[in-house]
């Protein structure tokens, strides 16, 4: 039945609708990833004023009728996040953070752990610029896998066990592979690599390690490949 509910929530993404409407692309912390439209937000006296941006932390009443879209009813702002958006870096990261988060989340399905992680994702690059690298990103998708339950293999090798001499990782299997059985599959998967994942897995986002060069690449490689293969999600490189 038709009816009304608050929550907290996320804005991802804002598109416009008509001449005075947005849709906005919503993460909630007790309805998962939901769609609602706010009606008249453009006007100049729109009490909604600039919140349904992307984002804003909001509390909200959503309507829930019997289409596809909530109604946004009341909007009230509970963290702007201002900093990040003074930061071309702060801003791109940000945009890739709720990018995944909207990729990787189906419609309905409430993730606390997801939404919590968002949350620090976002205070952290409004308050460090600095923190705003390829780096944090993955550290963060790492984060976000763990969230949604597609974390690979990191501890040892994922066909015999091994926890000496890992060289690979193979996202078709899902994990690390050492030198032995990375003859059979996988890409290479060097030791500053490997180390900074199990360290960025562990740590807390603000205490994520600097990475650059091959191994920053093959990271890169090892997350997105994982995505597609067991989440069947593509997001862009952020090497």
């Amino acid at each position: 039945m038709p009816s009304y509910y608050k929550t907290e929530a996320i804005v991802l993404r804002s598109i416009r609708l008509r001449e005075a409407d947005r849709v906005v692309h919503l993460y909630t912390n007790l309805r998962g990833r939901v769609g609602a439209v706010a009606k008249g937000v453009r006007r100049t006296r729109s009490r909604f004023g600039g919140r349904l941006e992307p984002f804003f932390r909001l509390s909200l009443v959503l309507y829930e009728g019997r289409g596809e879209l909530h109604t946004v009813t009341q909007a009230e702002t509970v963290e702007s996040y201002p900093r990040l958006r003074e930061q071309g870096a702060s801003l791109n990261a940000a945009a890739g953070a709720c990018e995944a988060v909207l990729r990787l989340f189906a419609e309905s399905e409430a993730n606390a752990a997801a939404y919590n992680l968002l949350c620090r994702e976002l205070q952290l690059l409004n308050g460090e610029p600095s923190a705003a690298g390829p780096a944090n990103l993955l550290a963060f998708r790492l984060k976000l896998l763990l969230a949604a339950g597609f974390v690979p293999e990191l501890s040892g090798c994922v066909r015999c066990g091994s926890k000496e001499r890992i060289t690979a990782f193979s996202a078709s299997s899902g994990g690390v592979v050492c030198r032995e059985c990375s003859t059979h599959e996988g890409f290479e998967l060097g030791g500053r690599a490997h180390s900074f994942m199990k360290s960025a897995l562990a740590a807390p986002l603000q205490e994520a390690p600097a990475l650059d060069g091959a191994a920053l690449n093959q990271v890169d490689r090892a997350l997105s490949g994982t995505l597609e293969h067991h989440a069947h999600v593509h997001l862009r490189s952020v090497a």
